[in-house]
């Protein structure tokens, strides 16, 4: 019984929670419509209120719009208007300025009218002057009996007469003074330049001394037998002399170039320490490359001095060459500046391009640096070589006329040939005997060079010896003596020398390997 009401009960909460469900939703249903009703009459009631605004503010910008383009029509009505009165106003400038030109005009008319009338008027009174002077002059001359030819010729003579000898005088008084006054200023100029310019006056010797730490490197400078002396003579060309003189070894040559390369050579090996005579053909030959460096750095230093530029790389070399050239025991490079700078001193007290002079001046015995060379004067070879390098004609001028082998076509030429003469007759600056001295010993080597199988020639002790080297693979023993006797009667013949000269002929042959 409790069971039944129990579903009973249960099967009646089911319904009922049905009916109550279906009774909620409906009422739900009915209040969701009325909110969406709601929702829409709003919606609907803020559009139009949007739409009454928006169309409120589109007619106010109108307005606006309006309103800002009447403004502007207004202003360029009033430019247009303004403009058109400042047209107005120029026109009648332009009537006003036509009407003055058309009265300038007409005074202008009459003007030229009356001139062209007193014209005619002058022109008239001058015909009846020439005529009434004609009538003078007829006059005169049926009353002197003499025509106006006659007479200007009478008066003409008399006049050169009277006043040729002051003329004559004159001339002469002038030409003295301007004599006087060129003199005195060549003078002031000469010693004005010589006083600016002043460098140490040294000449060149055949002589270099080397000092030694100790006197003990003497024999090993001589080697085994000689070897190693024999040696540096033989490749160096310059002859050793090792006597009592303590801690020195003098170098004998009349070249100062291989005796700067013996020098250095000698001194290396001094400091190597390993003295034979293939390490001093190895020293040697790293010099010789390295004195090329050396020359280099002779011929910027002069450029630098003097401060030239834009000059051929090729030139500068040539240039540093000089420093081992000599002329008269003057060293050319030396030379060569000193006449650089006093040809700048006297081209800026005349007014003239005082680097050009310069130039001029340091290149006017560059022949000389490679005369031994080429054929021909160190004029002539310094000419060539400077036309070559695209020097200038004045440069070239100041090369060929510095001895007057050529007249001087500019005043930079004349300048350079007395810088020269300043230069070389300086007190102690040159040293006739010792050129002399110097061209001999180039003369009797040049005698040896002109055999074939000569390798080398080196004049030695004075010019008192002549050191041949031969070409081993070319020359043999017999030809060796043969060739000493060739260059004996070659001198003999060619040469005219004090005392008497040894001809030594060296052939070596030395075979040489490496073990690697």
């Amino acid at each position: 019984m409790d069971i039944l009401i129990s579903i009973l009960l249960i099967v009646i909460g089911i319904i009922v929670g049905f009916v109550l469900c279906r009774v909620f939703g409906f009422l739900g249903e009915k209040n969701a419509t009325l909110r969406a009703e709601a929702i829409l009459e709003k919606a609907k009631h803020d559009a139009d209120k949007a739409k009454r605004e928006s169309i409120l503010e589109a007619k106010e910008e109108a307005h606006k719009i309006k309103v800002e383009l009447e403004k502007e029509k207004n202003e360029k009505k009033q430019e247009m208007k303004e403009l058109e009165e400042r047209i107005l106003q120029r026109e009648k400038n332009m009537e006003k300025r036509e009407e003055l030109y058309q009265k300038r005009e007409e005074s202008l008319d009459e003007k030229e009218e009356r001139m062209n009338q007193k014209q005619e008027e002058l022109q008239n009174e001058k015909v009846k002057v020439e005529e009434i002077r004609e009538e003078q002059l007829l006059l005169l001359q049926q009353i002197s009996g003499i025509s106006k030819e006659k007479a200007k010729e009478l008066v003409m003579k008399r006049v050169e007469e009277s006043l040729s000898l002051e003329i004559t005088s004159y001339i002469k008084e002038r030409e003295n003074e301007a004599k006087l006054e060129v003199d005195k200023k060549a003078k002031d100029m000469l010693v004005s330049s010589m006083q600016k310019f002043a460098s140490d006056v040294s000449s060149d010797q055949t002589v270099t001394v080397v000092n030694l730490p100790n006197d003990d490197l003497k024999g090993r400078i001589i080697g085994r037998e000689g070897r190693n002396i024999r040696t540096i003579e033989a490749i160096t060309g310059v002859d050793l002399i090792i006597d009592d003189t303590p801690e020195a070894v003098v170098l004998s040559s009349f070249d100062p170039l291989r005796r700067e390369i013996a020098r250095v050579t000698l001194e290396t090996l001094l400091k190597d320490g390993r003295i034979h005579p293939t390490r001093i053909e190895e020293i040697y030959d790293k010099v010789s490359k390295d004195m090329k460096a050396k020359i280099m750095e002779y011929g910027n230093d002069a450029l630098f001095e003097l401060g030239i530029t834009k000059v051929d790389p090729e030139l500068v070399p040539i240039l540093g060459k000089l420093h081992f050239r000599t002329s008269y025991g003057q060293n050319a490079l030396q030379h060569s500046i000193e006449v650089a700078q006093l040809s700048g001193i006297l081209a800026g007290e005349l007014g003239e391009n005082v680097l050009l002079a310069k130039r001029a001046g340091l290149f006017h015995d560059i022949g000389k640096a490679i005369d031994h060379e080429v054929e021909g004067s160190h004029v002539e070879i310094g000419a060539d070589l400077a036309r070559r390098m695209k020097e200038p004609d004045v440069v070239i001028n100041a090369i060929e006329s510095h001895h007057g082998d050529k007249e001087a076509t500019s005043v930079i030429s004349i300048i350079v040939a007395i810088a020269d003469a300043l230069s070389a007759s300086r007190p102690g600056a040159r040293n006739d005997s010792l050129e002399n001295y110097i061209k001999r010993l180039e003369q009797l080597e040049k005698v040896g060079n002109d055999i074939p199988g000569i390798e080398k020639t080196y004049a030695v002790q004075a010019g008192r010896e002549l050191r041949v080297i031969v070409k081993p693979e070319e020359v043999d023993d017999l030809r060796a003596h043969q060739i000493a006797r060739e260059m004996k009667e070659k001198i003999e013949e060619t040469m005219q020398y004090p005392g008497t000269i040894k001809i030594t002929v060296v052939r070596e042959t030395r075979a040489q390997e490496e073990a690697r």
